[in-house]
């Protein structure tokens, strides 16, 4: 919802020049960061932190700290969530399971045990799958990765269990923290404050007893994609039976190749030099390698019109990886179309439909099937993956004119991919120049007769 008013009146201009201007400009900044974080897709959309007290310790308590992805289609991939805030005193957290503190901090004060972490303001991350089991609980130890509520919704939760120290042992002593921070992965997320809420209820193992939670706060974290990366990610290119022409993503769409002044900006598939660059860039180094390209886009989404059947239709799409440093694990497409409501067949793809507006069917969500494609491997030969899908047609609406045939919107894992312009979309032949070309053949059939007629007179 928009909450600012993004204009100034030419005589306040007038009156105070470029100040004016200045505070305009400003105005139109704010206005478009404060919608940018709003998806029309997935409006009530968030990642809800619960922490729920569970028992009281000598100096503080034991927490489980519970991360639910409400999102429609955004996942959380490789390499994972980080969780961080800053305590309200002089917490410390002296043990963890299910997860680790990225720090350990200053515990030097301490001369017996030593804390886990003792930093004033920690980072959290999940444990990698295969940890101990005496350091797992429920819903943890995936590395990370959170699946979308509509993919998975038993995998779109991670939980993690903190003792804390030095932290009050009461409800009225007990503070909570502040300034919640969710790398997802980067910076993409904006938390709002704690709220202390209804304590929570566990049901036990046999299924015949709740617990409550001693006390219990929400924290709410929503995405911005203008946050996330300024630059886009994905592209999308077009092509169709009916022409001949292939357009290709616009230029430059994610940056443009610059090897001469900038070495490395992109890597040709034959080069020698493609191991190396993958081992010099690291392993915490999570920037793309990519694939050198006229798009420079790590992921490139194709639609092709295939073939025009009387009462149907088929598409073609193809998810192509141009990074060779990333494996998209549990990826996803949403594409908006107002034929979808009219989808008849899918093949090699998961599919559901996502209804933002209540009862209009025009955008369609899909996603690997488990085991077979549902990680899209890094650039090369095998980094892409391909579907099929048959839509009846709407005699009220179908046409191929003007480029209704091709989607208005596509998103790849939560990113919103660039489209052609609509005037390079791929047209139907000129109906003037058929009705020419029919003329052409009539007469020139008509001539044919005429002069065999006369020849065998």
């Amino acid at each position: 919802m928009e909450v600012c008013l993004c204009s100034i009146s030419r005589s306040s201009i007038n009156k105070f020049g470029s100040y004016a201007i200045f505070i305009a400009l400003l105005f139109s900044l704010m206005c478009f960061t404060s919608t940018d974080a709003y998806d029309s897709l997935d409006p009530n959309g968030n990642i809800t932190v619960k922490w729920d007290i569970k028992s009281w310790t000598p100096d503080g308590y034991i927490a489980v700290v519970t991360i639910y992805n409400f999102q429609k289609y955004r996942h959380i991939q490789t390499p994972g969530w980080q969780l961080g805030w800053t305590w309200a005193k002089k917490e410390i957290i002296w043990s963890a399971a299910g997860c680790q503190a990225t720090e350990q901090g200053d515990c030097s004060k301490f001369k017996g045990s030593i804390p886990h972490c003792c930093k004033r303001d920690p980072f959290i991350v999940d444990l990698l799958p295969g940890a101990p089991y005496n350091q797992q609980i429920s819903n943890c130890c995936r590395g990370g990765v959170i699946s979308s509520w509509v993919q998975d919704p038993e995998k779109a939760v991670s939980a993690f269990q903190i003792t804390v120290g030095q932290a009050g042992t009461s409800n009225k002593t007990v503070r909570l923290p502040k300034n919640f921070t969710l790398k997802a992965p980067g910076h993409g997320y904006t938390c709002g404050p704690a709220m202390k809420g209804k304590p929570t209820k566990f049901l036990t193992p046999d299924g015949r007893r709740f617990t409550q939670a001693l006390m219990t706060w929400n924290v709410i974290c929503t995405y911005s994609q203008f946050l996330a990366q300024r630059t886009p990610t994905c592209c999308v290119s077009l092509s169709s039976f009916y022409n001949n022409t292939i357009i290709n993503c616009p230029t430059c769409t994610c940056g443009c190749q610059n090897n001469i002044t900038l070495p490395g900006t992109c890597v040709e598939p034959d080069s020698p030099y493609l191991a190396s660059t993958l081992l010099s860039s690291g392993k915490d180094d999570h920037s793309p390698v990519v694939r050198c390209t006229k798009h420079m886009c790590p992921i490139r989404v194709h639609w092709h019109i295939k073939t025009n059947y009387k009462a149907y239709w088929r598409v073609k799409i193809t998810i192509t990886n141009f990074n060779y440093k990333m494996n998209y694990s549990q990826w996803n497409l949403v594409v908006q179309h107002p034929n979808f409501e009219n989808l008849t067949q899918i093949f090699s793809f998961n599919y559901e439909p996502l209804l933002p507006y209540g009862s209009i069917n025009d955008t369609a969500m899909f996603w690997g099937v488990q085991y077979y494609n549902d990680q899209l491997m890094q650039g090369g030969p095998s980094g892409n993956v391909q579907s099929e899908i048959i839509l009846q047609k709407d005699k009220l609406k179908f046409t191929f004119e003007k480029g209704w045939a091709f989607p208005r919107k596509v998103y790849f894992n939560g990113d919103n991919c660039v489209m052609p312009p609509p005037d390079a979309y791929p047209y139907l032949p000129n109906a003037s120049a058929y009705s020419r070309l029919t003329l052409l053949h009539s007469l020139a059939a008509i001539l044919v007769s005429l002069v065999l007629l006369y020849s065998h007179n």
